[in-house]
Formats: structure tokens, C-alpha cells, sequence
């Protein structure tokens, strides 16, 4: 007798988030606890994980789970892969099945309403190839990924394709069926012309429309049969085929039908009427389908075609796709900017709205960062070449749109675990209906029962559930993109509108991040003007930030300063110079206090200063006080709008910043913040965002994504302030793009909105389905005498998912209500 061995297999893993060694231990522990796990060994050094295991027993999937569900993640290279031939939400689901059963596919979400499969999997382990094998062997098309433009314009053709095919057959269907529907009139009406009424006629009339329309949904159900499943295409096929095949055999025996008194009536009109109405539904589907994913079109068109290149001292016009880094590029104005560069030459105003939202442009020149696809409005200039190709700034939006609308949101759990068993649920459902009517029914119970049977197959409709969510992500994630809003994937854009309280890191955030002159206080017949000059010619000499603020605005003002003579710095206390023959002393109160240099009311003044959050800077001539400077990080332009809208949205709106409590109150009420957290070191940064989620509190936090990283994890949604440069940062769930806060508000605002269509489409397609059923079914009849025809069950069924897809593009038309 043999034994059987079990398979072992030895797998790497690579694992990201690990923070120590501990973390290492944590993972193993929860590893080696699996069934199926022989051996874990997790190196923190490497991070990667060693396992070994029974592949029959556990799979890779539920090895990255377990990884996951402790707060890590298993580092595998991600694919999004377009499909053809889904048709509702139970082909995703059996797609999605197919992936996650491929050996090394990590995770997989078939997303129904951007017809597209993302596939997170482990390089080493399995190809692309064997992914799109899978999609085929489940009886689906994986169609070209479009990873260029040229991709998507083929995405695009396909599905202008798949339009063209869907209204040429409607067309022909409307035309057929149009008689057929006369004939059956005449039933009820004198004036249709007999030869109309003839079955004879209407079969031949209803055998093209029956399977050459209705082709695609006998292809759908036998490759769903194939696969032992059941979709969309099984139902419709099933239920327009027992009207047809009914029609057909009283057409060819009629007295036999009229002896056992099941009556000679003919239904082609139904099974015509059903499959003209589900190709009009799926021709307005995949019309309005088309437009949610305009917003990456859209991106994708701003993109140059070319870029002038100079070569050898010549300019030479190339394909962008032949820019290389450290090319010189010269821009001419009116033209849009090829790649992303730095100026070396030259200065120009760019209109940088398509990256910012911002509708002013800016000024640029020699050594200022400029970006492909935005563009140059009046000056000429020329740039090194920086990051080309898939690097730039747009590639990195385009990409983050698509993945974000690729993924799927928590809520769509409920929607997908329904449309799984739906198909099931509803033929069972519909052979109980028939069963109940032709044995309890009046006659002719057999009419009866195959209507009411036919009608439960049609007007069920697990599309309305599949579209309901991704639609709307689609739309929600693309208009956040036009406004500089970028989430990283649904279930960011998700949460977000759940949130309770926001806290903005105060340095880049909130305020400018660098030090201005914010005030001039002269004194003892001083001229505001004269103690700026003459603090700032002192002050050149100083690397100083608050100097260098001073020295800004003196030459912001047009002063001419003059050459500081003897320059001698006082550390801790500021600085000693000779200007125009003048002793300047510049810095603290206590520098003036050494020097004897009577203050007078300049000390009222710094103490009103300093209650403002300011840096009181003291300036003495000649051994008298001659001013007082006030510098401050400044708030930013609509920081104050900014906050005041997010309270009006009912949210607690606090700060977070390592200054001392008294300059950290004065700027929280120039803000009106509810709360100031003050003196709270980089380090503590994360320690306070877990204090206010113990409150109960589902917090936000904003920061400059860099040594806020921590913080931005730990917080429920993080919210990274960018400038354009670094959009991809791994510890934010939003990105805006721009420094403006205000951005804060229109990804809430996005959010909030988004997650009501998402709830209307979910509600009603839900809603539709738990009463259309049981009506269909016939419930109403021993009660109210109604019965569902099946033609109108087939209209409403198609209209089901165009509203729900038409509710989603009411997104398109949001405008973020911004404080000015």
C-alpha cells in the first residue's frame, strides 16, 4: 500500500512595511500557524519571508492574506489586464476566481465596469502569460494591455467596435420585430391584416432575430455551461429560447396543442421583443460606459507628440517617446512642454492648470522644475530633460487614476458576494415559479407558467448590482484627477467621506514652510523704510533663515542696500554690522539689553507680536532702538477659507506642530482651528493620531508626505500635500497634487459625493431586483389579478443598468464649492 506524501513547495516572499525585527517575528508566528505551512522563516534584514508548504493545502493568495491581515504586504509586481466578452456581474466574479486558482497570483479584482482585470503577482512564480491563459481557459477574451496611448486608442476601437456591432443588430432587430409585434396586436385589435397574424410569418421573422441578434447570448451560455457556471447570458438565453421553442411547437402542431387545451396563442413577440430590448440596454450601456472613462482619456491627450531637441547644436524634431534625460529641449511659446525638465535658459509664464487645477500660471526660469503636458504661454526657453517616458509626472497621474479606478471599494463586497450566487439563486427560483404555476395555476396553467418563467430569467439583472459601484469610482477618480485630487484606489476615496476629524501638520501645510517678514515696527523717528534697508544691507552677510527673510523683502521693495562693513555674528543672540557709517545691530531683545540700548515701547510692541505667533527681530542704530521686525512662516493663500469649510462639513479640524504653545495658539486662532496640538516632536508626529482614534474618532492627517510618512500610515486616510514633483508618495491615500489646502476640501467634498451616487445605485438596483423578482413570479396575482408581461420585464431590465451607469456620470458635472 502506498502513502501519499504531501507536496511541499519552497516559496520567497518579498514583504513590505517591516520596521524591525519584531515585525519579522510577528509575521513568522502568523505563518507557521497556517494548515499547510511546514516551515516560515522571516529575515528583516532581507524582508523577505521563506515558506514552505503544501500548495493543495494553502495557496500564495491566502499566504499574502495572512501577511496582510497584520498590517503588512506581500511586494509583487501589479498587471491590469482589459477583458472581453463580460457581460454582468457574475462573469467578474467567475474571472476573479479563475486568477485568484493561478499559483503565485497574489490578489486579483475583476472590476465589471471598467471591463478590466488587476492582478497582483510574484514575478518569479508566475508570467502574464499564464494570467491571460487563465482569462481564456474561464471563457473570456484578454484583450492587449494598454499600457501607451496607442493601447488605449486600440481599447477604444474595440469598443467602438463592439458599439457599432450592438447598433447594427438593434437595428435589424427593431425592423424584425416591429411585424411580429403587429401580429401579436391582432389578437386584440381589427385592423392588423391577417397574413401579419400568421405564425408561419412571425417564425420567420423571429428565427434571424432569435440567433443571429441574440447570438452573443447562446455563445455566453454555452461557454458558461463549459465551465459548470452560470451568468447574465444563461439567463436570457434560457428564458427567450423556452418562448421561442414553445412558439415553435405549436406552430408545427396546433391541434395538438387545441386538444389538450393549451390553447394555439404563439410568443415570438415575447422572445423578438426581449432579446430587441436587452441589445438596446446593452448599446446605452456601453455608450454611457465609454464616457467614465473619459477623465484618463482626457489625461492621455494632453500628452506632446513631439519634442524640438537640440543635437549636435542643431534642433531636431523627434517622437516625445525619443527624448532621453540630460537632452536639451527647446520650448517656443504656445507649445505644450514634451517632458519633464529643468530650465537652463530662458523664462516664460506655464500654465500648469492640467496638473494643479490652478488657473494662473506661473512664472519660471533658469533653474525652476517645469512638467510634460503643461503648457508654455509666452516666453521661449530650453530644458535638460529630467524624467521621460513612463517617469513623468503625467505618466505617474495616469497611472494612479487607473489604478484607483481598477480597484474595487469595500462597499461593492456586498454586490459582489450577491451577483456570485444570483445567476443560481434566480434559475432556481424561476423553475419553482414554473413548477407552482403549472400545477396551481388557472388555465391554461402551462401559459401561464411559461410566462411567469420567462419572466423571472428576463427581468432579473445582476449587471445593475456589478456597475453600480465602479462606474461611479470611475467617474469620481477621474474628475478628482482633473482637480489635482489623486486617490490611490477606491477604497481611499471610500473612507474619506466616513471621516470625523482632520489634522494638518502645520509647516507646508498649513503655512508657506519658510520664514517672511511679516511686519515693520519703527521707532525714535526711524522710517519703516530705513530700518529695512539698513537691517537687510547688516543682514546679507548672515545664512541666517530669518536674515534671509529680511534681506528678501528688502529687495522685494526695490531697496538699494548698501555693503555691510565689519560683520561679526553673535550666536544666540544675532549680529554686529557698519552700514553707510552706522553701527546696525540686529537680533534679540537681549542683545539690545547687553548693548544698553534703551528699548522704550518697543517692548509692548514685541509682546503683541509674539501673542500673534511671530519672531520679534530688534533693530538698534548708533546705539538707539530704530524698529522692530516681525517674521513669521506665513499662513498659505486659503489655508484660513480652507479650514473654516471643513468645519462647516462638521468636521474637527486640528493642528500639529512642534512650536511652542504660544506661537502655536496665536496661529490656531488666526485659523479658527477646534484643537492645537503644540510642542509635539516628529517622532510623537504618529502617537497623536493614535490618541484621537482612541477617542473613537476616524481621523485624517495632511502632511508634506515626507517626514510626516509615519503619521500619513497610521491615520485612516493620509493625505499627502505635494508640489507636482514627488505624486507617487507610499504612505498617502490622497494626493494633491498642488500645495493649495483647499484641495482638502474637494476631496472631501468628491468623496461624500461620490459615496451617495455609489448608495442610490446600490439601493435601487437592489430594490429593483427584490420587487421585480417576486412580481415577475406572479405574487400580485391572487391579490390584485397582475401579471408581469415579459416583454416589459425585458425593458426594464435593460433600463436597470443604464441607470444606474447614467447616475454615475452625474459625477462628471461636479465642481468642488471651494471658499475664495
Amino acid at each position: 500500500m502506498q502513502s501519499t506524501q504531501p507536496t511541499t513547495r519552497r516559496l520567497d516572499l518579498p514583504i513590505g512595511g517591516m520596521r524591525c525585527a519584531s515585525c519579522a517575528a510577528h509575521i513568522e508566528k502568523a505563518l507557521q500557524a497556517l494548515p499547510g505551512v511546514q516551515a516560515a522563516q522571516v529575515n528583516f534584514a532581507t524582508q523577505r519571508a521563506t515558506v514552505q508548504f503544501d500548495p493543495t493545502a494553502v495557496s500564495v493568495a491566502q499566504l499574502a492574506e495572512a501577511i496582510a491581515a497584520l498590517g503588512y504586504q506581500v511586494a509583487g509586481e501589479q498587471v491590469t489586464i482589459p477583458i472581453g466578452g463580460m457581460r454582468c456581474a457574475s462573469c467578474a466574479a467567475h474571472i476573479e476566481r479563475a486568477l485568484r486558482g493561478v499559483e503565485g497570483v497574489i490578489a486579483a479584482a475583476v472590476n465589471f465596469g471598467t471591463q478590466t482585470a488587476t492582478v497582483t503577482y510574484l514575478p518569479g512564480v508566475v508570467e502574464v502569460a499564464a494570467l491571460r491563459r487563465a482569462i481564456a481557459e474561464a471563457g473570456y477574451e484578454p484583450l492587449e494591455v494598454a499600457e501607451s496611448e496607442a493601447g488605449l486608442d486600440r481599447e477604444q476601437q474595440a469598443r467602438a467596435a463592439e458599439i457599432r456591432t450592438l447598433k447594427r443588430k438593434f437595428l435589424t432587430s427593431v425592423a424584425l420585430t416591429f411585424p411580429i409585434f403587429l401580429g401579436a396586436l391582432g389578437a386584440y385589435v381589427s385592423w392588423v391584416p391577417r397574413w401579419l397574424q400568421s405564425p408561419w410569418l412571425q417564425l420567420l421573422l423571429a428565427t434571424p432575430v432569435q440567433f443571429w441578434v441574440g447570438f452573443p447570448f447562446y455563445q455566453g451560455f454555452w461557454r458558461a455551461l463549459k465551465h459548470k457556471t452560470a451568468d447574465m447570458n444563461t439567463l436570457i438565453a434560457i428564458g427567450t429560447s423556452a418562448a421561442y421553442a414553445y412558439s415553435l411547437a405549436v406552430t408545427l402542431a396546433p391541434g395538438l396543442f387545441a386538444r389538450l387545451g393549451l390553447g394555439t396563442h404563439v410568443y415570438y413577440d415575447t422572445a423578438a421583443i426581449i432579446i430587441t430590448l436587452i441589445i438596446l440596454g446593452r448599446l446605452l450601456e456601453a455608450r454611457a460606459r465609454g464616457q467614465t472613462s473619459a477623465a484618463i482619456r482626457k489625461l492621455m491627450g494632453l500628452r506632446a507628440k513631439t519634442a524640438r531637441v537640440l543635437r549636435d547644436g542643431q534642433e531636431v524634431d523627434l517622437p516625445v517617446e525619443a527624448v532621453q534625460i540630460g537632452d536639451l529641449v527647446r520650448v517656443r511659446p504656445g507649445e505644450k512642454i514634451p517632458v519633464d525638465g529643468v530650465i537652463v535658459e530662458g523664462h516664460s509664464a506655464i500654465d500648469e492648470s492640467m496638473l494643479t487645477g490652478e488657473s494662473l500660471p506661473v512664472d519660471k526660469g533658469p533653474g525652476d522644475e517645469v512638467f510634460g503636458a503643461t503648457l508654455n504661454k509666452t516666453g521661449s526657453f530650453t530644458l535638460r530633460a529630467t524624467r521621460v517616458g513612463k517617469e513623468t509626472v503625467l505618466a505617474q497621474i495616469i497611472k494612479l487614476v487607473e489604478e484607483a479606478q481598477g480597484s474595487k471599494a469595500p462597499i461593492q463586497r456586498l454586490a459582489d458576494y450577491v451577483a456570485s450566487i444570483f445567476v443560481p439563486a434566480v434559475l432556481a427560483i424561476a423553475v419553482v415559479t414554473f413548477g407552482v404555476w403549472a400545477l396551481f395555476g388557472p388555465p391554461p396553467a402551462l401559459t401561464f407558467a411559461l410566462l411567469n418563467f420567462v419572466a423571472v430569467l428576463i427581468i432579473a439583472c445582476p449587471c445593475a448590482l456589478g456597475l453600480a459601484t465602479p462606474t461611479a469610482i470611475m467617474v469620481g477618480t477621474g474628475k478628482g484627477a482633473e482637480h489635482g485630487v489623486l486617490f490611490r484606489n477606491a477604497a481611499s476615496l471610500e473612507r474619506a467621506h466616513k471621516l470625523q476629524a482632520i489634522i494638518f501638520d502645520k509647516t507646508g501645510t498649513l503655512t508657506q514652510g519658510k520664514p517672511a517678514l511679516t511686519d515693520v515696527v519703527p521707532h525714535n523717528g526711524f522710517t519703516a523704510e530705513e530700518v529695512l534697508r539698513l537691517a537687510a544691507a547688516a543682514e546679507r552677510g548672515s545664512e541666517h533663515p530669518l536674515g534671509e527673510a529680511v534681506v528678501e523683502a528688502a529687495k522685494a521693495q526695490g531697496l538699494a542696500l548698501a555693503e555691510a562693513q565689519d560683520f561679526a555674528a553673535l550666536p544666540g543672540q544675532g549680529l554686529r554690522a557698519r552700514v553707510d557709517a552706522h553701527t546696525v545691530l540686529v537680533g534679540s531683545e537681549r542683545l539690545l539689553r547687553e548693548a544698553q540700548v534703551p528699548l522704550g515701547k518697543l517692548e509692548e510692541a514685541a509682546q503683541r507680536l509674539a501673542e500673534e505667533g511671530k519672531t520679534p527681530v530688534y533693530v538698534a542704530v548708533d546705539g538707539r532702538a530704530a524698529g522692530l521686525l516681525a517674521i513669521a512662516d506665513t499662513l498659505k493663500p486659503y489655508a484660513r477659507e480652507a479650514v473654516r469649510a471643513l468645519r462647516a462639513m462638521g468636521l474637527e479640524v486640528l493642528m500639529l506642530t512642534g512650536d511652542n504653545r504660544r506661537t502655536a495658539e496665536a496661529i490656531g486662532r488666526q485659523l479658527g482651528l477646534d484643537r492645537v496640538l503644540a510642542e509635539v516632536l516628529p517622532q510623537d508626529k504618529t502617537n497623536q493620531v493614535k490618541r484621537l482614534q482612541a477617542e473613537g474618532k476616524l481621523v485624517g492627517m495632511v502632511g508634506d508626505g515626507i517626514n510626516d510618512a509615519p503619521a500619513l500610515a497610521q491615520a485612516d486616510v493620509g493625505i499627502a500635500i505635494g508640489t507636482g514633483t514627488d505624486i507617487a508618495m507610499e504612505a498617502a491615500d490622497i494626493t494633491l497634487v498642488s500645495g493649495d489646502v483647499r484641495g482638502v476640501v474637494t476631496a472631501m467634498q468628491l468623496s461624500r459625493r461620490t459615496m451617495r451616487v455609489i448608495k442610490q445605485n446600490l439601493f435601487w438596483a437592489f430594490i429593483y431586483n427584490i420587487l421585480g423578482i417576486p412580481i415577475a413570479a406572479g405574487v400580485l396575482y391572487p391579490v390584485a389579478g397582475l401579471l408581469l408581461n415579459p416583454a416589459i420585464a425585458a425593458a426594464a431590465m435593460a433600463m436597470s443598468s443604464v441607470s444606474v451607469v447614467s447616475n454615475s456620470l452625474r459625477l462628471r458635472r461636479f465642481r468642488p464649492q471651494l471658499p475664495q
